[in-house]
């Protein structure tokens, strides 16, 4: 495949349109299988998706122009799943396992488009929310982030000529591959990419994934991006994310129900999946009331993918746990994945080799680092904390406590009544949160 000429391209705009959005397969592969799920066993259920701004004093609404976005969004509604995709989807391996998705699922897929959304102004932040039916919401959540955080860096790139920009991505090329030299350096490691949500753009996130692939050989191991997958031949990875129990602990009608809304999840994922995809996400409402609780029998799962507590912190968290369920940690897999560069990738490694297996996900450093790249500084390069997360789910709040108070999400009064149920807020420790 003949590689783009990123800064030329960028620098180009005689089109009236140049699309973020291309597929709808620019998705993460989690979002598939999840979706696969909510189709089975929740279609009645509705759920709201709203843009969160984590970055307060960047002012989304002065930096990206309305029509634009609007734009981009219609744009993203009108795209189907092309019939190449579809037999793609259908006959591929993933996990090593054939025919991961259902027929039935594949047919309704084939005439699935993007629900409506709802774009305001307030305070210099856009509100954007997705409503309706869970099924189709969720599907949003990708595409929306991938759209506002490419428009953010073609608005920040529009003082820049040629020349400038071809400075600009050369010099985050070397940076990127620096890192990689010294990922190679690190024997057995297992590296994929997860960028796609707050990518700098979607050329740049492939010539990323291609870099890594050549860079890194067989150590490189896939990317969450299932176009990027189906068109590098490359796995597609991801499993399942924080709104499934937080959709389910918003639809409990008793505290009871709430509190074993995790646990609830993972018993429908497993009815779904399992062998390499029994992957425990445990920081929804914190790691230590999810341990705490946890039935014995998540401890025979694959592993666990600790979120948003310091690597290192959480890794042993859940190392200590495996042992006193009487499970030797050398068996399991820790898939880190919560704001990784080279330093924390390096660190974490050295730190737990020969203790557990071990992946990393590496997202927005991998995708969106132009730090000092700019010919000058530019504001707008830099990567912030945006999220697109569900805040409701049949008419009822939906919360997110994390492990760091700082990625909390929901209504306040909510999340304190979650901290009350849950318990063990002294153990949430909060840090600062950059991308």
């Amino acid at each position: 495949m003949a590689r783009t000429d990123i800064a030329r391209r960028v620098y180009n705009h005689a089109w009236k349109l140049d699309p973020i959005a291309r597929s709808l397969l620019d998705t993460d592969f989690y979002k598939l299988l999840m979706l696969q799920m909510i189709w089975g066993m929740y279609p009645k259920v509705d759920a709201t998706f709203s843009l969160i701004n984590r970055a307060k004093k960047v002012r989304l609404a002065d930096e990206i122009d309305e029509q634009e976005l609007r734009d981009q969004l219609d744009h993203a509604r009108s795209l189907r799943f092309t019939k190449k995709e579809m037999i793609w989807l259908a006959g591929n391996t993933f996990y090593g396992r054939k025919q991961i998705f259902e027929p039935e699922f594949l047919v309704w897929l084939a005439d699935f488009r993007l629900p409506e959304y709802q774009l305001s102004k307030r305070d210099g932040q856009y509100e954007l929310e997705f409503h309706g039916p869970w099924m189709h919401t969720t599907m949003w959540e990708i595409p929306a982030l991938a759209i506002i955080n490419e428009l953010r860096s073609r608005a920040a790139m529009k003082v820049f000529g040629p020349f400038a920009l071809d400075v600009l991505y050369a010099r985050a090329k070397a940076k990127m591959w620096a890192k990689t030299e010294r990922l190679k350096a690190l024997p057995d490691i297992r590296i994929s990419d997860f960028g796609t949500r707050r990518r700098h753009s979607f050329l740049w996130q492939r010539w990323c994934v291609e870099a890594l692939k050549e860079g890194i050989g067989n150590a490189f191991t896939g990317t969450s991006n299932v176009l990027l997958a189906m068109d590098n031949d490359l796995e597609a990875l991801g499993t399942n994310a924080h709104e499934l129990p937080m959709v389910l602990a918003a639809l409990a009608k008793t505290d009871k129900e709430l509190l074993a809304a995790p646990y609830k999840v993972l018993q429908d994922w497993q009815r779904y999946y399992g062998g390499n995809l029994l992957i425990v996400l445990p920081d929804a409402f914190g790691t230590a009331a999810f341990l705490r609780d946890a039935p014995d029998w998540v401890a025979d799962w694959t592993g666990f993918r600790p979120d948003s507590a310091p690597s290192i912190e959480g890794g042993e968290r859940i190392l200590k746990w495996w042992r006193e369920k009487g499970r030797d940690p050398r068996d399991k897999l820790l898939i880190f994945s919560d704001g990784l560069d080279v330093d924390t990738i390096e660190e974490t490694y050295r730190h737990f080799k020969g203790k557990v297996r071990m992946a990393f996900g590496w997202g927005t450093n991998l995708t969106n680092d132009f730090e000092g790249s700019a010919p000058v500084k530019i504001d707008g390069l830099s990567a912030i904390s945006l999220v697109c997360k569900v805040t409701a789910a049949n008419g009822q709040p939906a919360v997110k406590l994390s492990d760091n108070p700082a990625k909390s999400t929901g209504d306040p009064a909510e999340i304190e009544r979650y901290l009350k149920l849950f318990g063990e807020a002294d153990k949430r420790v909060e840090l600062p949160v950059y991308v």
